[in-house]
Parts: structure tokens; C-alpha cells; sequence
């Protein structure tokens, strides 16, 4: 099952889209400003409603979906999200989310003692954890890079400052594509290539990737790739993928050994049979997954993309402004989730229950010792709900 692009586009080629025009397709609370996109995502209703759909057929017959249809709507929701990926359909497998993934990665490659895993200063907490549990077991260390202060010039810049993290005992580069505590969208194509080139893996997180930045997976040419589908693609919780290079694809070893494994029917490829089945559970999220898809063709995507890009510029560069602190990246790093200077001197714990007490949900913290607001901006957003946030921080301040 493909998707017609050029299509898609020639029937919505002449959709305007205005801030905040689909607030009305999700499901969000309307009395909240919800500004953290980045955490868990939100669903439209038509997404949702396809989700809840493929849940009533699994109810309406569990033995016969189970048993019987589930590989097959799994082979043709794989095969939507592959074409939106530029990727092949039996290249990647569906996961529950990103973490999930780069487990699945990270306790099949068996490393040895000495060597090295190197990473930057920006990544996820949960993947550290997954990389420095594994090395506990098998002797290699994770070495978080640290990266000089922002904003680059280049992207060589960004790529030669990272590099000389890389020693003789580098054996994988695992870094984020769009970092969590950072937003910052690092150049893991050039990464990718400069890796192949010294014979080192690499294992990307792509938490962030899908849908707020456009992807093609053979072209950045990561050995692993995970990315969460619940988040900026807007399918429903519980949906991600797990990406392989065909060549590295003999190296993943089932997470949960299921039927998939040694399978009596093998399916086209032994990374989907030992990801894909890993027991009885609901795969509607997988399934609505190809609706997400189509739902962010059908909306015109890019545009929408554009305008909430712009809008976190322009909230970025108030909050650079009132604060007198200098932004972490240029516009060029970040995409529809920024990471915006707050002023050193407010109490992040009292911001945060206050910003709450106004129903304003956007995570705060400190990221090497610069305090910052990772402030998400989607379709829903409206410039209404950026200003209510940048008036309750100044008031806040003003009452410190």
C-alpha cells in the first residue's frame, strides 16, 4: 500500500494554513495551554478515531485479528510509513517507542571491554541509562562528549568539534537527531558518513524526527535508526519504528523471544519476524500510524511545519530579548521545538508550579547551567497561547 504524493499535494496545494487553525482536530484540554508537544505528542481526532476503530476490530473478533489479519495490516501500515520515510518496507519494524528501539539495538551488539561508545552532552537521560547498563555488563564505557557553547557557525564546525571525542576505541556514535534538552537538530547525516568511513556504527535516536523535520533514512545512512510516530507525526501513544540497514539487520536479536523467533512461517526478513510478534498485545497504534501519515499529507504539512517554525523564532527571540541571555543555536538548528533562555536568577521549581497554577503546560530546566524553557510548537498552537506564556514568566520575574 503506497501513498500517492504528488496527488496528495496537488489536492491540498491550495490549503492555506493559518496559527492554531486545526486546534479544533485535537483532543487537547481547551482550558489548557498546552505547549509541550515534545514530551508525548497529541492525536487528531480523525488519527484517534482510526486508532479506536482498529480496536473494535480487534474486539469484535480477537482470535481471527490476532491470529490471522495482523500480519498483514502490520505489512501494509509498514509499507505507508516506509514510503513516507523513503525506505524499504522490510527495513524497518514497528516498536513502542523510541526507547524500545534503541534497547533492541543496544543489547544485540556485544562489545568488548576497553571499548568505546561516544555520545555528546546533549542526549536523552533514558538512552544514557540503556547505553551505561549494557556497558556495566560488557566492560565498554559511554563517553558524553561535551559539546563548546553554542550557536556553530557550520555544520563542519559542529562535526569537527565532535569528532575529537572520537578515539581508537570508538566502536559506535550514538547521538540524537533532535536532541531533548537542547531541541537542537544535529547534522547526523555528515556523523553517519564520517562514521562509515573510520568502519564506526552508528545507532541514532530520532525521538523528535518524524514530522517536525523531514526524514529519508538510506540518505542519512544510520546502521540504526529509532524514531517515535507519537510525537510530531501525531499517531497515537505507543507507536514508533526501529529502522536497519539491510546490511546490519543479522545483527538484532530479539528484545522478547516470541514465536517470531526461528519462525515456522518466515516472513520476508528475520528482523521483522524477531521484532514484530512479541506476544499478545494491541497493535491499533501501529496500524493508525498510516493514518498519521495521510492526515499530515492531507493538511499540508510542510507549511504547517513552516509557520509553527517561525512562531518559535519569533517566541525564542522575546524571551533572548526580555532575558538578556543568548540563544543556544541559530534558527537554522531547531525546527518546531526551541529551547528558550530564561533569566538566570528564577527559582525553576516556583516557575514551574506557577506557570501550572495558569494551566500552562511547557517543561523548564537547567542544561549546563542555562536555564530555558523547551517550548513545542504544533499545529494546535496559536500566537495567543505563546504570548499568555511569555506574559506569566515576566510576571513571575517581576514578583521574584
Amino acid at each position: 500500500m503506497e501513498v500517492d504524493w504528488g496527488l496528495a499535494f496537488d489536492i491540498i496545494g491550495g490549503m492555506v494554513y493559518h496559527p492554531g487553525s486545526l486546534k479544533s482536530d485535537f483532543l487537547l484540554d481547551p482550558s489548557v495551554t498546552f505547549l509541550n508537544h515534545g514530551s508525548f505528542g497529541a492525536t487528531p481526532r480523525p488519527v484517534f478515531d482510526a486508532y479506536q476503530h482498529w480496536q473494535r476490530e480487534l474486539e469484535f473478533e480477537p482470535v481471527e485479528f490476532i491470529g490471522r489479519r495482523a500480519p498483514a495490516l502490520l505489512r501494509d501500515a509498514r509499507a505507508v510509513l516506509a514510503d513516507y520515510l523513503h525506505c524499504g518496507k522490510d527495513d524497518l519494524v514497528f516498536v513502542p517507542n523510541a526507547t524500545y528501539g534503541i534497547n533492541a539495538v543496544v543489547r544485540s551488539l556485544h562489545l568488548e571491554p576497553g571499548d568505546e561508545v561516544l555520545t555528546s552532552d546533549h542526549e536523552y537521560g533514558a538512552i544514557e541509562k540503556t547505553w551505561r547498563f549494557n556497558g556495566h555488563k560488557q566492560g565498554y564505557s559511554l563517553i558524553n562528549h561535551p559539546m563548546p557553547p553554542l550557536p556553530f557557525d557550520s555544520k563542519e564546525e559542529w562535526l569537527e568539534m565532535f569528532w575529537k571525542g572520537v578515539t581508537g576505541k570508538t566502536r559506535v556514535i550514538a547521538i540524537s537527531h533532535i536532541t531533548a534538552p537542547t531541541a537542537l537538530i544535529f547534522p547526523v547525516k555528515e556523523v553517519c558518513q564520517r562514521a562509515r568511513q573510520a568502519g564506526i556504527m552508528t545507532v541514532i535516536d530520532g525521538a523528535h524526527a518524524p514530522g517536525q523535520i523531514e526524514l529519508d533514512l538510506p540518505d542519512i545512512g544510520a546502521d540504526f535508526y529509532a524514531g517515535n510516530l507519537h510525537k510530531w507525526l501525531c499517531a497515537p501513544k505507543g507507536s514508533a519504528f526501529l529502522y536497519a540497514r539491510p546490511e546490519v539487520q543479522p545483527l538484532i536479536e530479539p528484545l522478547i523471544v516470541s514465536w517470531g523467533y526461528q519462525s515456522a512461517n518466515p516472513g520476508p526478513s528475520t528482523f521483522i519476524d524477531n521484532l514484530e510478534w512479541t506476544g499478545t498485545r494491541d497493535i491499533a497504534a501501529y496500524l493508525a500510524s498510516s493514518d498519521a501519515v495521510r492526515y499530515i499529507v492531507e493538511h499540508n504539512w510542510p507549511e504547517v511545519r513552516a509557520t509553527c517554525h517561525q512562531l518559535a523564532v519569533e517566541t525564542r527571540d522575546r524571551l533572548v530579548e526580555w532575558s538578556g541571555q543568548p540563544p543556544i543555536a541559530t534558527e537554522s538548528w531547531f525546527s518546531q521545538m526551541v529551547s528558550a533562555p530564561l533569566l538566570p536568577s528564577l527559582d525553576l521549581p516556583k516557575l514551574g508550579e506557577f506557570l501550572r497554577s495558569r494551566k500552562i503546560v511547557v517543561p523548564i530546566g537547567e542544561w549546563n547551567k542555562r536555564k530555558a524553557a523547551r517550548i513545542s510548537v504544533q499545529a494546535y498552537t496559536t500566537r495567543e497561547d505563546l504570548d499568555y506564556l511569555i506574559r506569566s514568566v515576566q510576571e513571575f520575574a517581576s514578583r521574584s
